[in-house]
C-alpha cells in the first residue's frame, strides 16, 4: 500500500512540474492592488499605500505625505470605507477599469473607478480613481 501511494505522490509532483505555469488573471491582480491599498490606508501606512500607486501619480505627488494628504482631502471613502465590493471592470491592453462600490465612513454610498495599469515589471500599480455618488436604489 505505501509503494502504491509513493508512486502516485511522485507521478503526481511529476505531472505539476510538468504543467506550463499561468500568470494570475488580471483582473485579480487589480483587485488586489486595491484591497492592498485600502487595507493600507486604513492602517495609516502611507509608505505602503503610496507604493501602490503608478509612477505618473508619485510624480503628481513626490512624496507619501502629500500623497496621503490628498487621499485624506479628496478621497475619504476610499480612505476610510465602512464597506466596500467589487462591480464591473474592464481591461483594455495594459489598462484595467475596476468599479468599486463603497459605503463611506458616513454610511453615503458611492462609486470608484480605479485605473490600474501594467509595470513593465510585471506588477500592477493604480493610475487614478474616479469617484461618484452612487444612484439611489429601490429599498431592500
Amino acid at each position: 500500500m505505501k509503494a502504491k501511494l509513493s508512486v502516485l505522490a511522485v507521478t503526481a509532483a511529476i505531472l505539476a512540474a510538468a504543467l506550463p505555469l499561468r500568470a494570475e488573471d488580471p483582473l485579480v491582480s487589480a483587485q488586489n492592488v486595491i484591497e492592498r491599498q485600502i487595507d493600507a490606508f486604513l492602517r495609516d501606512d502611507a509608505a505602503a499605500a503610496y507604493a501602490l500607486a503608478s509612477p505618473s501619480i508619485q510624480e503628481k505627488f513626490p512624496d507619501q505625505a502629500a500623497f496621503i494628504d490628498m487621499v485624506r482631502r479628496g478621497y475619504p471613502p476610499v480612505y476610510r470605507p465602512g464597506n466596500y465590493a467589487f462591480g464591473r471592470s474592464k481591461v483594455s491592453g495594459g489598462t484595467i477599469l475596476q468599479e468599486v462600490l463603497i459605503t463611506g465612513s458616513d454610511g453615503k454610498d458611492w462609486t470608484a473607478i480605479y485605473q490600474i495599469v501594467h509595470q513593465p515589471d510585471g506588477s500592477y500599480k493604480i493610475n487614478g480613481v474616479h469617484m461618484q455618488p452612487a444612484a439611489a436604489g429601490s429599498d431592500i
